[in-house]
């Protein structure tokens, strides 16, 4: 199994770590990509601060981020399971797995996608950044196209035989759209919300709370041990899990199953 995730816009701050090594990283397959983006990036916030904050997605009074983004190569470093935070991680609780008797599942089963590195595993060392996989930066263009062109051959062959539970947002799945025979053992993900008027059931698609949800699966799975091979087994897995699912088929060839996570 693998548990496709989105970063987190939040990063953990105060990191004391050695110096980035691209070359560890999970994929180094991709080092060379990796080294485009960081060069592209540096060369882009070393330049006019408004034409950094436009392409970046800035607000106007957030000057630590591109501060951190200039020093990027000599930065300190964390693991990746320690420098993303927010909902979808907070529920996640990826460090503890990572530290514990999941260990070898959470490093091997979780997948991080990044607008600057590509992939990631959690226990890759990598500095804060801010650069988002929708930014489309110069001079290499949408970095979801720029991403897929190099991650789709080899993250197809890391999932072969492998179930694959997408985790991520539309913007990060830019960078890996699975195609036919790893698509029919893909599920993604949907979160919604049920609610009773009388005898009436309504059902809402949910934001914030879904990344919460998203987090909270992926803890249960990995803490207890899963390894659904299908995506039938996922939807009893997560049921057995307390989490109620159900799962319904592609609605066309390439396309993945869909796991909804009833609220």
């Amino acid at each position: 199994m693998l548990i496709l995730l989105p970063p987190s816009e939040g990063k953990a701050t105060g990191v004391d770590g050695p110096p980035l090594e691209l070359g560890a990283l999970s994929l180094p397959e991709v080092t060379s990509a990796r080294q485009a983006v960081l060069d592209a990036l540096d060369a882009l916030c070393t330049g006019p601060d408004a034409t950094a904050r436009e392409v970046l997605g800035l607000p106007p009074g957030d000057r630590d981020a591109l501060e951190r983004d200039r020093a990027l190569s000599d930065a300190p470093t964390l693991r990746a399971a320690d420098l993303y935070t927010g909902v979808l991680y907070d529920h996640l609780k990826l460090p503890a797995l990572l530290d514990g008797a999941t260990a070898a599942a959470a490093a091997s089963s979780v997948l991080i996608f990044s607008g600057l590195w590509g992939v990631v595993g959690p226990a890759d060392r990598i500095p804060p950044y801010r650069l988002s996989m929708g930014v489309r930066l110069p001079p290499l263009g949408p970095l979801g196209a720029f991403w897929r062109g190099r991650l789709t051959d080899l993250l197809t062959k890391r999932a072969d035989g492998e179930l694959l539970v997408d985790c991520r947002s539309a913007t990060y799945a830019a960078a890996f759209k699975p195609a036919h025979p790893v698509s029919e053992r893909t599920v993604a993900v949907r979160v919604v919300r049920e609610t009773a008027d009388g005898t009436t059931v309504r059902r809402t698609v949910v934001s914030h709370m879904a990344k919460a949800t998203r987090g909270a699966i992926a803890h249960s799975l990995l803490t207890a041990g899963a390894s659904p091979t299908t995506p039938a087994e996922l939807a009893d897995a997560l049921n057995d899990l307390g989490h109620r699912s159900e799962l319904t088929p592609p609605a066309a060839r390439n396309r993945p199953h869909t796991l909804t996570v009833v609220e």
